[in-house]
């Protein structure tokens, strides 16, 4: 800014290369790949704008791009073949070999299973806080009540709370069991007290005992989407709002889960639940487009299970009254997936509830129950050691 040459004051310059640390660099080397991409037969997805699909004749591709880490997936070796030259032709990269390892998870392949893992990263975490004696627990949250934001003392060390809870938030991409337990860490990271702070050791002392744990993805034995989905209603003590969870299973495969404070306040637990609901549905509208775009459309409905009957009813019911008037935009939403045959809520009992995992604390024997449900477990026995 400010540069005017002499002899051409009216010039601009030609940007001709794009370098890292400037705000516009990713954008020009995504809008770059792209372009490239794109003459080679993909299409970018409307769902997810880093995810890139091929298709001729039989010949199918998937391409995920996360800046310059790229995940290729093709139906056949020649086919992987010629897109690797193709790309290597146009841009500084190489193959790698079979997915070992990306953004920080490690991928174990075993059958035809794969397990996700950031095991090491765990142990990062732990060594950061210097709790690598640390004895273990068995659940990352206690079934007390819930941390306010007046509990207990300032913590003297703002910084590293914040630091550690924000890296806690990376390690839920293959730990879903501490969803829960980080979420409630990091309502607090603005002003952490004391007992936050022991809150967040706790979740430390579960990973010390289960920091070789990660998800196992297989062979999917149907495709058919099924969700739980559980709310706690006015589990905040400060703001009164409730914290609503899902789950979203594809198969036997864990591909989605949330655990988050909902923004407004519910009057009753059906309303809170209700909102649950319409949460889990938008995510499931989301992943039908996505399926829909890598050529596997779902034939069915997607199931939704809820353990709140008056939500259920809510969701089947057009009739309003006093107390769902104002949830009418809620309401309409999932009402209208469900009659268009897309979405099914059911009943299921409280104890079969996997969602509980993402919206309370919970006894051992469940949690650890509801963790197996997940598919979180320890590596496979051929790979325990590595």
């Amino acid at each position: 800014m400010g540069f005017r040459h002499r002899d051409f004051p009216d010039h601009v310059c030609l940007l001709k290369r794009s370098l890292y640390g400037l705000k516009q660099a990713p954008r020009a080397w995504y809008q770059r790949f792209t372009d490239f991409v794109v003459t080679l037969g993909f299409r970018q997805s409307r769902c997810d704008h880093s995810l890139f699909t091929f298709r001729s004749g039989t010949d199918t591709a998937f391409l995920l791009i996360y800046v310059d880490d790229i995940i290729l997936v093709t139906s056949s070796d020649p086919l992987h073949t010629r897109l690797m030259a193709s790309l290597s032709g146009e841009f500084a990269m190489k193959d790698l070999g079979p997915l070992s390892y990306f953004l920080g998870i490690s991928v174990t392949r075993s059958g035809d299973s794969m397990f996700l893992s950031q095991a090491s990263y765990a142990r990062d975490i732990i060594d950061r806080a210097s709790m690598s004696t640390c004895n273990p627990v068995a659940t990352p949250v206690d079934t007390q009540s819930k941390l306010g934001v007046s509990s207990g003392p300032d913590f003297d060390n703002p910084t590293l709370y914040r630091s550690l809870a924000g890296a806690l938030q990376y390690l839920t991409f293959t730990r879903p069991d501490i969803s829960y337990a980080v979420q409630q860490v990091c309502v607090h990271m603005h002003a952490p007290r004391l007992d936050h702070w022991n809150a967040l050791k706790r979740i430390l002392r579960y990973l010390q005992g289960t920091s070789h744990y990660g998800l196992t993805l297989g062979r999917a034995t149907s495709s058919d989407l099924l969700a739980y989905t559980d709310a706690n209603w006015a589990g905040c003590p400060d703001t009164r709002r409730s914290t609503s969870g899902y789950c979203v299973y594809f198969g036997d495969n864990l591909i989605s889960w949330s655990s988050k404070r909902q923004t407004t306040i519910s009057r009753s637990s059906a309303e809170a639940e209700y909102r649950g609901v319409a949460n889990v549905v938008a995510e499931l509208c989301w992943l039908r487009n996505l399926l829909l775009e890598v050529y596997k459309p779902l034939p069915r409905a997607s199931i939704v299970y809820c353990d709140n009957i008056s939500a259920i009813y809510l969701a089947g019911n057009p009739v309003q009254h006093q107390r769902t008037k104002h949830i009418e935009l809620d309401i309409h939403f999932v009402r209208e997936f469900v009659q268009r045959g897309e979405v099914r809520i059911l009943h299921v009992p409280s104890r079969y509830q996997v969602a509980d995992i993402f919206t309370k604390g919970l006894p051992r024997v469940l949690f650890e129950d509801f963790r197996n449900s997940l598919s979180i477990r320890s590596p496979p026995a051929s790979t325990a050691g590595v």
